[in-house]
């Protein structure tokens, strides 16, 4: 999942992934009108909706120079620093590396600086291969050991791949459950409040990575890697709704599942979305605590992805009043 092109606004080939990943364990599935890929399996308990994003952040040629060199502007939250001779590659498979302008001062080291070589000779050349609004994502192989995976586009494959083991180990279920993958959500959590507007749950919950304050002089923050996945308290994008909150606290202590409490002082997720349509929806956050968010070298330990996992079963088999 993590090595699958699909850019916010593309996210055909990892959504067909995910299809094939949960087609046999559903009993209805769909893709709407934005992109989401949207699965049911059906309860007579509450709506519940889940939200992981299948999009990764990338980079969209904007103007191919006379020498065949590719500006490009963000889509999605894409920094100059970490981009700097990073590989990438487009959807029909050609491969560049991002350089840079001569930059005198540092405090001058903007994306606008910085350009992509495919290897092109002249514009004509290049234009071969990408045309303008073209996306391109970090290449990176995916490395695992028996403790972590980095990756690029860890945010959000780990919360869909969350999802995925989760619904294939619910065997029954309580409650009315739409396993909802969005798209768009880099750019604005677009597909998860046109999805949330079509369901009209009862209750929500996102699944998403959030940042830790346990890197030397990191800004403090309560979340460490391998202290098991966080249930959010707040974001920039919502406080989340104390019953659910208070309903995942309650299913990790009863079933002896190492959880954190997290304050994200910046960032949302798809729950900002959802909380807001139509007239509310009581929204919560399962996180997986994650170093060096939105890099080619995103990092997360599998005792924390494997805890979040059972934690979401006891949550979903179990009946849920809100």
């Amino acid at each position: 999942m993590l090595e699958i092109y699909s850019p916010a606004g593309n996210e055909g080939r990892i959504s067909e992934f995910i299809r094939n990943q949960i087609k046999d364990y559903v009993d209805e599935i769909k893709v709407d009108a934005l992109g989401n890929l949207i699965a049911r399996k059906k309860g007579n308990g509450k709506k519940i909706m889940l939200a992981g994003h299948m999009d990764q952040i990338a980079l969209m040629v904007t103007y191919i120079d006379d020498k065949g060199f590719l500006r490009f502007t963000n889509v999605g939250g894409i920094s100059p620093t970490i981009s700097l001779s990073q590989r990438v590659i487009f959807e029909n498979g050609t491969i560049g590396v991002i350089g840079s302008e001569k930059i005198e001062d540092l405090k001058d080291f903007k994306l606008e600086k910085l350009f992509i070589d495919i290897g092109a000779s002249s514009k004509e050349e290049a234009e071969k291969k990408v045309t303008i609004g073209d996306m391109a994502v970090y290449y990176t192989e995916a490395l695992y050991d028996d403790k972590k995976v980095m990756s690029q586009a860890v945010d959000d494959r780990i919360g869909c791949f969350v999802m995925i083991e989760a619904l294939k180990k619910l065997s029954t279920t309580a409650n009315d459950l739409y396993f909802v993958f969005t798209v768009q959500e880099e750019v604005g959590t677009r597909g998860a409040k046109t999805a949330a507007y079509d369901i009209a749950p009862d209750m929500a919950i996102a699944f998403d990575v959030t940042a830790t304050g346990d890197t030397p002089k990191a800004k403090s923050m309560a979340v460490e890697l391998g202290k098991g996945p966080a249930i959010k308290v707040k974001d920039n994008s919502i406080l989340c709704h104390p019953k659910v909150k208070n309903y995942m606290i309650k299913q990790a202590e009863e079933n002896n599942i190492p959880y954190q409490l997290e304050i994200l002082e910046f960032g949302g997720t798809d729950s900002g979305a959802i909380h807001l349509t139509r007239s509310g929806v009581p929204s919560g956050v399962l996180s997986i605590p994650c170093r060096y968010l939105h890099s080619n070298c995103e990092m997360v330990f599998l005792s924390d992805v494997k805890e979040a996992i059972e934690l979401t079963v006891y949550m979903l088999k179990n009946s849920i009043e809100i």
